[in-house]
């Protein structure tokens, strides 16, 4: 399927795995699959149009676990046959871009997927190690059911890095706390910057593709401390969705505008009916007006 949108809309990709994540620095994505068989990759995926040489792209990010039975810290079995689903947001982000190149917008987009499956192996990661992620910062991993978050962080930092871009959306099905606060009819939406937001909030009225703004504060980062490194990836129960964001923030340079969707209440259902449980194909439709409103002056 990959392979047919990417022929299809004349789109270039870009593929790094094995030797060569570890080569770049990739130690977020390999500590999610270092336990699985399939190896992690990084997946870029570009559309550039001839007109756009000197054009600033908007970059967009999506946390693609394959399936996540939450590694050495395993979750509960009764609905983990769901986290197939833990890939939407980078699904999401690949059609996106599909999507940039069937309107033939007059501006690059660039898609990252990080792309791990999150197993329990003798050679997975465990509670209480450190890596150092692609742009340095130091990570304790006190829980690796909270992964999704260490590959986000090198994929964010790689992409500001990589490509300067005008501006930066990430997407991720993250935070059970997420559909605790917001159930399932609207994104949970974080960003510092009150222009982005007031764009991302139009797109969602016109497209009735639901999100909410949740705080963005570095007063949250006291819940990331950590005793033996630079940041730890989860901040407790409390604010859960937002200390998820504040770790993201850690890999997004401050003056790069930045919007964080926890969409992990309305990338899948588990019940409603039949023609949208499962999969369901959120953000599309608000991508759509997005790539409008964010020209706007």
């Amino acid at each position: 399927m990959q392979k047919k949108i990417i022929k299809i809309y004349k789109l270039n990709i870009k593929i790094i795995k094995d030797k060569e994540l570890e080569k770049q620095g990739f130690n977020g994505v390999l500590a999610v699959g270092k336990g699985a068989q399939k190896s992690p990759r990084v997946i870029i995926v570009e559309y550039k149009p001839e007109k756009s040489k000197n054009k600033k792209p908007l970059v967009l990010v999506g946390k693609g676990i394959t399936f996540d039975t939450g590694g050495i810290s395993l979750k509960p079995a009764a609905e983990m046959h769901e986290m197939k689903y833990d890939m939407c947001g980078s699904a999401l982000v690949l059609h996106s871009v599909a999507l940039a190149s069937q309107l033939k917008l007059d501006y690059p987009v660039i898609g990252i997927l990080g792309i791990a499956e999150n197993i329990p192996d003798a050679n997975a990661s465990r509670p209480g190690d450190v890596y150092k992620a692609w742009n340095g910062v130091t990570v304790e991993i006190q829980n690796t059911d909270a992964e999704g978050r260490l590959v986000l962080g090198d994929i964010l930092a790689y992409g500001a890095k990589t490509y300067n871009p005008e501006v930066i959306l990430d997407f991720a099905t993250l935070t059970g706390a997420c559909i605790i606060a917001l159930g399932h009819n609207a994104a949970g939406v974080m960003t510092m910057s009150d222009y982005l937001y007031q764009k991302i909030e139009k797109a969602s009225k016109i497209s009735l593709e639901r999100v909410w703004r949740l705080p963005h504060w570095s007063i949250y980062d006291e819940q990331l401390k950590s005793d033996i490194a630079d940041i730890r990836n989860i901040g407790g129960r409390p604010a859960g969705t937002v200390t998820a964001m504040r770790f993201l923030s850690k890999f997004v340079p401050e003056h790069i505008p930045w919007a964080h969707f926890d969409i992990a209440g309305t990338a899948w259902l588990s019940s409603g009916p039949d023609y949208i449980k499962g999969a369901t194909g959120w953000g599309i439709k608000l991508m759509e007006i997005l790539f409008h409103t964010l020209k706007e002056k």
